[in-house]
């Protein structure tokens, strides 16, 4: 079994100003507060003799390839990301950055927040824009309805009840 895997779908650009800052402030705290401890850990565990069996030395290696390997991500994915900060004109229908709430057929509320893909949070209720659900409510209106189809289940009918920005 090798180790080639297809190379992934793109993402959408877009990012909220709040997922921009995040994402900023992550690669400021690797590059200048991270990096530099672990390469101190590394230079300490490397004075100590034998690299071959020196455990801190071989994982404090393998951290900072983990970090550079994030650093090198934020920094190609901040170059080419757009910062949505503004609501959209037509506030009736949903677009990036709207929260909705839906009804499905029993009664049951759920309030999603349409995101970019680096600021997925189930815990918080967003979800991608380029997610199947966020995909179908693009431009819906308050009383419109929407079908979802799920692998193995019966499908998924939901309302849109509020939408906020």
């Amino acid at each position: 079994m090798g180790r080639w895997r297809p190379p992934q779908a793109k993402s959408s650009p877009y990012i909220t100003q709040e997922g921009y800052e995040r994402l900023t402030e992550e690669l400021k705290y690797l590059w200048k507060v991270k990096r530099p401890e672990v390469t101190q850990a590394v230079k300490e565990a490397a004075a100590q003799g034998d690299r071959s069996e020196n455990a801190e030395y071989i994982y404090g290696k393998k951290q900072l390839r983990e970090i550079d390997r994030r650093v090198r991500y934020l920094s190609k994915r901040l170059e080419h990301i757009k910062v949505v900060d503004r609501a959209p004109d037509d506030q009736s229908r949903i677009f990036f950055g709207a929260w909705v709430t839906l009804v499905d057929e029993e009664d049951q509320e759920r309030r999603y927040r349409i995101v970019g893909a680096d600021e997925i949070d189930p815990a918080k209720g967003y979800i991608s824009i380029d997610a199947p659900l966020s995909r179908q409510l693009l431009k819906k209106q308050v009383g419109d309805e929407v079908i979802i189809e799920r692998p193995e289940q019966n499908e998924l009918w939901l309302e849109v009840l509020a939408i906020e920005y």
